[in-house]
């Protein structure tokens, strides 16, 4: 018989009763570290103090009242998401995949407006991963997401990561814009080269075409600037961002420049339950926090140490782990054993990790993990690849 809950998620036989900074709790005590943070998510942890009151406060107050009316919390997080970005003007939606829809829409509706209907495609990655719609499972182009379910949305053209020749010789008169993660999350934590993004930049000035930037995983903090591009001299025309903006409440939000954002008048697009009361304090919960002086530069720090660390572990066990990939708290383990086979041994140490494309293990932690919890995870992970390592010293 059937589960009540569809059965198109392979779960760990797991539930977490209450979460303490990193740790989670089932109820019959056992703790595990996670390194996971819901996929990125949980950017503050569990149970942190200013989130949850937030949350509880603007809860008791007013929780929803829909896009018909202002919403003053909504005004706040995105004058803040403007004062701190390259963004003239914010739209806030529910998750990362209506996020991308939604910066889709704004490139073909920019080329429409200023001209160009006939512009329209856009151009994206091979690895990437832009969300489960329709449209997205085609942007994002891997077969295993699109069989079944019909043919693929036209409209998106793939080319491989990091190869600008191949970029420009995609460019055609039916190209709108260019769709671009700074570092492929689902794709196996594979990093944009020193030269990508400006190069993506500098072609889509060329060919007068507009640049969008799925931060949905990168930004928020994650790799050490609020998102990840500020690692480069360049800014996109428009970006997604969801996942750590509400630090475990979901809220997504594109943020684009004035030459964007002013296309989209009342009735060109709209969500009942974006931008609420409710998810607004939870993002201005979370900015309150990632903004504060030095948190920015106390994740460079830790993260720095926990690669130095793994990048150790790898070089002493290169059988078992090929190469250390990532940014910030964005990192990857590229392992020469099954990455599913290696999630479980660290699960069995007690650490929560989350697998990805291209045989990689993800480690994603809250972006307020100590010093002491990194130390702890090394140490799982290490007695995980020993434990993983020991039957092929008994083979020889």
């Amino acid at each position: 018989m059937i589960s009540a809950l569809m059965p198109n998620y392979n779960r760990a036989d797991l539930a977490f009763e209450r979460g303490e900074g990193a740790w989670l709790f089932t109820a019959d005590g056992r703790r595990y570290l996670d390194f996971g943070a819901g996929i990125a998510t949980s950017s503050l942890g569990h149970g942190h103090p200013g989130l949850t009151r937030a949350i509880a406060e603007q809860a008791a107050r007013v929780m929803h009242v829909s896009n018909l009316y202002r919403v003053p919390q909504a005004e706040a997080l995105a004058a803040r998401l403007v004062a701190n970005s390259f963004g003239d003007s914010v739209f806030f939606c529910n998750s990362g995949a209506e996020a991308n829809e939604g910066m889709v829409k704004m490139i073909r509706k920019t080329m429409a407006e200023n001209g160009h209907p006939e512009r329209w495609r856009i151009i994206c990655f091979d690895g990437a991963f832009h969300g489960r719609t329709l449209a997205m499972i085609s942007a994002t182009g891997n077969p295993n997401y699109i069989k079944g379910f019909g043919p693929a949305v036209d409209g998106f053209d793939h080319v491989p990561f990091n190869n600008l020749n191949a970029l420009r010789d995609a460019i055609g008169p039916e190209t709108a814009g260019i769709i671009a993660e700074p570092i492929q999350g689902e794709g196996g934590i594979r990093s944009a080269a020193p030269d990508f993004l400006p190069g993506l930049r500098a072609a889509c000035d060329e060919f007068g075409i507009l640049l969008g930037l799925d931060e949905v995983q990168t930004g928020m903090g994650r790799t050490g600037k609020l998102f990840a591009h500020q690692w480069t001299s360049i800014t996109p025309d428009v970006m997604s961002l969801a996942k750590g903006l509400g630090g475990g409440f979901p809220v997504g939000a594109i943020v684009a420049t004035e030459a964007v954002a002013r296309n989209m008048r009342p009735g060109t697009h709209g969500t009942t339950f974006g931008g609420n009361p409710l998810a607004c304090a939870a993002g201005n919960a979370v900015l309150d926090v990632v903004l504060a002086p030095g948190f920015l530069d106390s994740i460079v720090e830790r993260a720095a140490v926990l690669r130095h660390d793994l990048e150790a572990l790898a070089a002493e066990f290169p059988s078992i782990v090929e190469e250390i990939r990532g940014q910030g708290l964005l990192l990857g383990l590229k392992l020469a054993v099954p990455n599913t086979a290696m999630q479980g041994a660290c699960l069995a140490e007690g650490l929560l990790t989350v697998a990805a494309g291209d045989n990689v293990l993800r480690l994603a932690p809250p972006l307020i993990v100590t010093p002491e919890d990194c130390s702890a995870a090394v140490a799982m992970i290490r007695r995980a690849v020993t434990a993983l390592a020991e039957p092929k010293v008994a083979a020889q």
